[in-house]
């Protein structure tokens, strides 16, 4: 794990970060940049640099992040009217931290 990614010191507390959740494994919090009126992170607390870089081991991780990424849509009322789970991979793909990480995104009114 590198010492300048910027997710694990989110994860491990080392900046001001409100989170909307935390377990052993995961954090959730709000996206500094969103990109609609709900934008929310889920990451793993382990340094996992992106999908590209996921082994067997990690089965147990993504699937956790998916269903707290289905509860958390829930728990900010966006689940009846829909939100988007995005991973953006390498940086053709988007991705601008190189520490794997989930997007939820929705809350757009009709």
């Amino acid at each position: 794990m590198p010492n300048d990614c910027l997710f694990c010191n989110i994860s491990k507390g080392q900046t001001p970060t409100e989170f909307l959740f935390e377990n052993d494994t995961l954090v959730v919090f709000k996206d500094i940049n969103p990109h609609a009126p709900v934008h929310l992170l889920i990451v793993p607390k382990k340094h996992i640099r992106g999908i590209n870089d996921l082994t067997d081991d990690d089965h147990s991780i993504l699937s956790e992040m998916i269903m707290v990424a289905r509860d958390m849509a829930a728990e900010v009322g966006v689940s009846q009217s829909g939100y988007k789970l995005l991973f953006n991979v390498e940086k053709g793909g988007g991705q601008v931290i190189f520490h794997l990480h989930l997007h939820l995104i929705g809350g757009w009114k009709k």
